[in-house]
């Protein structure tokens, strides 16, 4: 296991036994370039604290988590403040779990910790795909004179992978440039998550993908506790279909970000986090 982690708490029904598991959670509590409203470094103690009042069964696809095998590394401890530091760390991190065989879930944390792990996951895998779900388009070349950034993120994602390579799903927010850059470089859903996932799951069936999922793709009614809100997005049961119908990919490596407890004191933004996490492991691996 990676030197820079470090438990402290860990998620529902996780064990300890790093070397026998397949499945992997690793907190990123990263904030440092958000636009908005801080806190999301405080994601992943808190969706793994709210994890406890779930069920380990999931009553959708007739699974319990016992019948899986994962553990929570717990979260890498970071060097606050030194952005480009944390995402040499980060993908550090990344590449031992890929060199071990793992499938990692990377609970964030501010979405640009997506592409120190892309980074990682793309020298073993020459024919990567992401599949992103997000309000933000989150494809801009620098924001306020930074190119590394989570308004960045998914720009240095495509450069990464390759043009068309990208497809985002639920899309609502983002600047004429954004849109114009997409239409040329991904595959960009506008507003959408249902029908056009399952084109986008035939698309990438016989590939290795990775999947990214901002909380903030949900309308803020379901997910408050968010950095960046923005009004229109799709519901929780349609989120939770969503990552479900995923589960028929090669799915290589998650991440969930931008969770920021702060901003929500029902928790039911973490608890619905809590909730993707648990039909991820079940509905992927």
């Amino acid at each position: 296991m990676n030197r820079y982690l470090s438990r402290q708490t860990g998620f529902m029904g996780a064990t300890e036994a790093y070397a026998d598991c397949p499945v992997v959670l690793v907190g990123v509590p990263m904030d440092f370039t958000v636009s908005f409203r801080p806190g999301s470094r405080l994601g992943p103690q808190r969706i793994r604290a709210v994890s406890y009042g779930l069920e380990e069964y999931s009553v959708y696809q007739d699974h319990d988590l016992a019948e899986r095998l994962y553990c929570d590394a717990g979260d890498i401890d970071l060097p606050i403040g030194n952005v480009a530091g944390c995402l040499e760390r980060i993908r550090e991190v990344a590449w031992d779990l890929i060199k071990d065989n793992k499938r990692p879930i990377f609970i964030g944390g501010e979405h640009l910790i997506t592409y120190p792990v892309i980074t990682a996951f793309a020298r073993l895998y020459k024919d990567l795909r992401v599949v992103h779900f997000d309000a933000h388009a989150d494809l801009r070349a620098e924001y306020l004179g930074e190119v590394h950034s989570h308004a960045t993120v998914m720009r240095k994602v495509v450069e990464t992978v390759g043009s068309r390579n990208v497809f985002q799903l639920g899309i609502r927010s983002g600047t004429r440039e954004e849109f114009a850059y997409a239409r040329d470089h991904t595959h960009l859903f506008l507003d959408e998550i249902f029908p056009a996932l399952d084109q986008v799951v035939q698309v990438v069936q016989d590939y290795p993908v990775y999947l990214t999922l901002d909380i903030d793709v949900l309308d803020p009614a379901f997910a408050p506790g968010t950095g960046t809100p923005e009004p229109g997005g799709c519901t929780a049961r349609e989120l939770l279909e969503a990552v479900r119908r995923l589960g028929k990919l090669n799915i290589v490596g998650f991440d969930l970000v931008e969770v920021a407890p702060g901003a929500d004191l029902s928790d039911r933004t973490a608890l619905l986090a809590a909730k993707i996490i648990r039909e991820a492991i079940l509905a992927f691996w």
